[in-house]
């Protein structure tokens, strides 16, 4: 049993006046999602969606919506287990769907981590129950913690904004999600009040109460004596954070302006967005502050952190000292972002990961039908080869050469890479072998000598 608790009735009254109707997302046949803790926030923000769904004037289009419920177990806590029926059982109640993420995260893993770790969670479960919306339930008092922690890690706008109503979450390999926010313009007292009037039950994790995390100690130490200087300090802060979000929003639209020459969006899937070194460079040297607002810009689309001044300099300092055909690599959250044939893409250390792992993986030798006009691999050919076991995997060891097409010559897998802009680090291909002879490349093709049009016939194919 979850350890649940209800507020008492010495709350002050005059904020229980204040209806909560969290706005929700109009305009799509898709799910909506509500991350769920248990904690106090979030079964305020389930509860009144719920309420707001079930009102007799609420939005047909959106009553009909199927609701998901997730939540991240974190394996943090002893209770994580009772948190996570407790969730359960409140979705049940409500008779919406229910699903969870176990994250198996090490004992030292510190707030940015378990955040990325609990984002990329229910980017998943977006994923995989068609959830385009997902509801998060921070408000004022968390928005108020943000601008402070900022403030004193010397944010500029982009991180005195704090965390907008609305943005589009951008995970690697799963579908975009707009994130929202209803009640960031509600504090902490309304939403205890919404709780008490309606003697909702919540779970209370005690690492909230933990000084060792930052936030924490803003939130029970900073922000309660910054109220007795200053009383609304904490609306007043999460005002500064909206009219810095104006503020940043115009300074967005200058740097798509600036950088109409320099940010590309590549062909590839998922789509990256690339920055054009050279005119970048030319910026810079006429004017640095827009510069470094386009490359800002840059990390801010990809949902990467914001450089310090120190780091941000010794990248320019590095690209002016390369030549333009040079190769270069900056480490910056998470991930690596590389120069190379004049431009600056990003790629996070996961996706490095998943091309090593595909050593891992096997070919398979899929049947094609005997009417099919596509090519193959002739079958008895291969199942000979199977049985006198001549057929392998290799990695690439340089200069091998391949003939993709009929009317192609045969050329070394480097200028097959080189051709596709397939950049050097992707390119430890898995090389398919029978009998010595080199028959196929993951993401190249296979060996044209090789395929006939008649007879029954196979593909192979890479699977990792």
């Amino acid at each position: 049993m979850a350890n649940s608790r209800k507020l008492n009735s010495k709350l002050p009254s005059r904020s229980s006046s204040r209806l909560i109707k969290p706005q929700l997302p109009n305009g799509k046949d898709t799910a909506i999602g509500i991350a769920l803790s248990g904690g106090l926030d979030s079964m305020v923000l389930f509860d009144a969606v719920m309420r707001n769904l079930s009102a007799p004037k609420a939005n047909s289009k959106t009553q009909k919506k199927p609701i998901w419920v997730f939540h991240i177990h974190h394996g943090l806590q002893k209770s994580a287990d009772a948190w996570l029926d407790f969730c359960a059982l409140a979705a049940k109640r409500k008779k919406v769907h229910f699903d969870f993420r176990l994250l198996q995260l090490p004992a030292n893993t510190n707030e940015a981590e378990a955040r990325l770790a609990r984002y990329e969670a229910l980017a998943d479960l977006c994923e995989v129950h068609g959830v385009s919306d997902l509801l998060l339930a921070h408000h004022q008092n968390d928005q108020a913690e943000t601008v402070l922690l900022q403030l004193l890690r010397g944010a500029g706008v982009r991180g005195l904004a704090g965390m907008p109503m609305t943005r589009t979450m951008v995970q690697a390999e799963t579908k975009p999600v707009t994130l929202w926010r209803p009640l960031l313009d509600l504090s902490r007292a309304e939403l205890e009040a919404y709780a008490h009037q309606y003697r909702l039950e919540w779970v209370e994790d005690p690492s909230n109460r933990s000084f060792i995390y930052r936030r924490n100690a803003v939130r029970h130490s900073l922000l309660p004596k910054l109220e007795l200087i200053q009383p609304g300090a904490i609306a007043n802060l999460a005002r500064s954070a909206k009219l810095l979000s104006e503020s940043n929003h115009l300074l967005e639209r200058l740097a798509q302006r600036d950088g109409a020459e320099i940010l590309l969006t590549s062909k590839t899937v998922p789509l990256k967005i690339i920055l054009k070194v050279k005119p970048l460079l030319a910026l810079y040297l006429k004017d640095s502050a827009a510069a470094n607002n386009v490359v800002r810009y840059w990390l801010d689309q990809l949902g990467l952190a914001m450089p310090s001044v120190e780091r941000l300099q010794s990248w320019w300092l590095d690209l002016q000292r390369v030549r333009s055909d040079a190769r270069l690599e900056f480490m910056h959250d998470g991930g690596v972002i590389r120069l190379w044939r004049g431009q600056l893409t990003y790629e996070a250390l996961s996706n490095q990961q998943n091309v090593l792992k595909a050593s891992a993986g096997k070919w398979v030798f899929l049947p094609l039908p005997l009417r099919s006009k596509r090519l193959g691999l002739p079958a008895e050919w291969v199942e000979q080869a199977q049985l006198g076991g001549v057929i392998e995997y290799r990695l690439r060891k340089g200069g091998e050469r391949f003939q993709k097409t009929a009317r192609s010559a045969t050329k070394t897998l480097k200028n097959l890479f080189q051709e596709q802009a397939i950049p050097p680090w992707q390119r430890q291909a898995p090389l398919l072998y029978i009998d010595n002879v080199l028959v196929a490349v993951a993401g190249i093709g296979v060996s044209h000598s090789h395929l006939v049009a008649t007879g029954k016939r196979v593909w192979p194919e890479w699977q990792a």
